[in-house]
């Protein structure tokens, strides 16, 4: 069974696209007015060749290049690992039936019959029921089981943030990796020393050209892992969520609570 949202998603690439659009309609007058040919064949001659050479194949850029693609990989396993956890929604782990009712005998059978579904494959939602109904075997409390559903989640959360620390340093390196060029490239600025003023200035202004392409490329490498990284924190953390909701809804509301029955 598959969990539907709590709330109506917002349809966030569309309204990307509408800001693309109202953005470029915009700008692209003024651009047209304001710059001109002029401007724009200007540009192109400053980008040339070995300047964007310069700006992609620095040592520097190399080392950014290598941390991104490493956090990539790791982030595209962690979403890899929640479209498998998603599965569990669909094992039919426990009874959907309008009515059911789970009384303590039950917990036991059902725990079983929730790591024979899953073939005892780590999923967070079947973590979630199978130690919910333990305790509920145990104690045959729904608020002692609704508590241990609580207390698994906020595991569960902290397990995934922990999970996170080495892609949270990439995040922090690469712009940090950066400003080592940067810090590079000015040194040769200023390190140079030639008796011509403009042999001096055309080399100064080549190694500032190197320190600057570097923070860029390191920035702009960073802004796209920070918005990855946004996708799959959300993406494990509505896991997590839809998980406490399955249970919300399929076992804590379905207990028997033998204490809140007055016929007792």
């Amino acid at each position: 069974m598959t969990i539907p949202a709590s709330h109506r998603p917002a349809r966030e690439w569309l309204l990307l696209v509408v800001a693309l659009v109202l953005v470029g309609g915009a700008a692209a007058p003024f651009w047209e007015v304001l710059a001109g040919p002029a401007a724009r064949a200007d540009w192109a001659k400053k980008w040339d060749a070995d300047r964007v050479t310069r700006l992609f194949l620095g040592p520097e850029q190399l080392a950014c290049y290598l941390c991104f693609a490493w956090a990539a990989l790791i982030l595209q396993s962690r979403y890899r690992e929640v479209r498998r956890q998603r599965a569990a929604f669909r094992m039919d782990l426990l009874p959907t039936d309008e009515g059911a009712r789970i009384l303590p005998e039950d917990a036991r059978p059902l725990a079983r019959k929730v790591e024979s579904l899953t073939a005892r494959r780590p999923f967070v939602l079947a973590n979630m029921i199978r130690l919910g109904l333990g305790k509920y075997a145990v104690s045959k409390s729904a608020p002692d089981v609704a508590e241990v559903v609580r207390n698994q989640a906020d595991v569960e959360l902290s397990r995934l943030v922990s999970g996170m620390a080495t892609v949270q340093y990439l995040v922090w390196a690469i712009p940090a990796i950066g400003f080592i060029g940067t810090v590079r490239g000015l040194g040769g600025a200023f390190g140079v020393d030639v008796p011509d003023v403009r042999e001096f200035t055309r080399d100064a202004k080549a190694q500032l050209k190197i320190a600057f392409d570097c923070t860029l490329v390191a920035l702009l490498l960073s802004l796209v892992l920070m918005y990855l990284l946004n996708v799959v924190q959300r993406a494990e953390e509505t896991l997590v969520a839809d998980a406490q909701e399955y249970c919300q809804e399929h076992l804590l509301l379905r207990l028997y609570d033998p204490a809140a029955d007055p016929k007792v």
